[in-house]
């Protein structure tokens, strides 16, 4: 199976490739949209790999000629900003799957092959994690205004600024 990569991250970008080639995985790797589509030209992989952010462009926007130059290739969003609105937007703009970083190489392989993802039983999403993905819903539909989107959630400005400051670190069990 080959690949494309699409990161500005060009450290994270060698390491990722290095791990996936040595699960048989061909990947190669665009540092903007103009060298990723390029390479779907020239080569036509079976799946993309796209972070959401890469420089100044979305990543979202990306999904549409992607999935044009070729209609059957996996796309999976990767971003280190994950968010309930941008898998949402994601999935609706045509992406296969949608991940937040750092991803290891075994949740994008299982990503690639439809598999879901094991999860203990007793495990849920943490409470400053569903607020946090709450509060990047009202900013989205805000188009980021954060004025707009404190009327909307019912808090004070500096409110929603010191809870933005304070973004979730990764998923871990908090039953201590």
């Amino acid at each position: 199976m080959k690949g494309l990569l699409v990161d500005d991250d060009a450290v994270y970008a060698q390491v990722l490739q290095r791990s996936l080639q040595r699960r048989g995985l061909a990947l190669r790797i665009a540092h903007d949209a103009a060298a990723a589509l390029a390479l779907v030209a020239a080569e036509a992989p079976d799946f993309a790999l796209v972070d959401l952010k890469i420089g100044a462009s979305s990543g979202l926007d990306l999904i549409a000629p992607l999935r044009a130059a070729r209609a059957d290739m996996q796309i999976v969003l990767v971003t280190g900003y994950a968010s309930v609105a941008t898998a949402v937007e994601a999935i609706k703009r045509g992406a296969d799957n949608y991940l937040p970083k750092p991803v290891t190489a075994e949740a994008l392989l299982r990503a690639l092959q439809d598999e879901p993802a094991v999860e203990e039983v007793d495990t849920m999403t943490p409470l400053s994690r569903l607020e946090w993905e709450h509060i990047q819903q009202a900013l989205h539909e805000c188009a980021g205004n954060v004025s707009a989107a404190a009327r909307l959630l019912g808090m004070h400005r500096r409110s929603l600024q010191r809870k933005l400051a304070k973004r979730p670190g990764p998923e871990r069990n908090e039953r201590n």
